[in-house]
C-alpha cells in the first residue's frame, strides 16, 4: 500500500496536464488493463503462502456395511 501511496501525486499531478490527460485519454484502456494485472498479480504473491488442504469426509450413507 506504501508504494500505491507514492504513485498518487504522481498520477494526479499527470492527470492535471493537458499532455497527462492526453496520454491517458488515448491509453485508457491499457492503463486500466495493466491496473488490474497489477492488482491480480499483488493478491496472488501475498497469497502465496502454501495452505494444507482440509482432510475429505467420509460421507455416511445410512447403510451399514455387510
Amino acid at each position: 500500500m506504501s508504494r500505491l501511496n507514492k504513485l498518487v501525486p504522481l498520477l494526479g499531478g499527470l492527470l492535471l496536464s493537458r499532455g497527462g490527460r492526453r496520454v491517458a485519454g488515448r491509453h485508457a484502456g491499457k492503463l486500466a488493463l495493466a491496473t488490474l494485472a497489477y492488482e491480480v498479480w499483488r493478491n496472488r504473491r501475498e497469497g502465496a503462502a502454501p495452505k494444507a488442504r482440509p482432510q475429505p469426509r467420509t460421507r455416511w450413507s445410512g447403510r451399514t456395511p455387510r
